[in-house]
């Protein structure tokens, strides 16, 4: 199975995902993505903190740039 690596990105930098996750397919990793900003914002909101702003960024075992997924766009979207 691939590993697929989900760097979150903001305005001051990003921060890496160093292990990576070994999924199916891009399509899994990106319904993992949209999971993951789901979380990462349900916690901010509690502590007061807005950050729709910040992507998620999907990279490959080789680092190819996949896909960048908004935050912004992970409330819209179902999975």
């Amino acid at each position: 199975m691939p590993r697929f690596y989900f760097n979150i990105l903001s305005e001051a930098g990003s921060l890496d995902d160093l292990e990576g996750t070994e999924l199916a397919d891009l399509d899994a990793a990106r319904i993992e993505a949209v999971r993951d900003a789901r979380a990462l914002m349900s916690s901010a909101v509690l502590l007061g903190y807005d950050i729709a702003s910040r992507s998620v960024e999907i990279r490959n075992e080789t680092g190819d740039i996949l896909l960048v997924l908004p935050f912004s766009e992970a409330v819209k979207r179902v999975g």
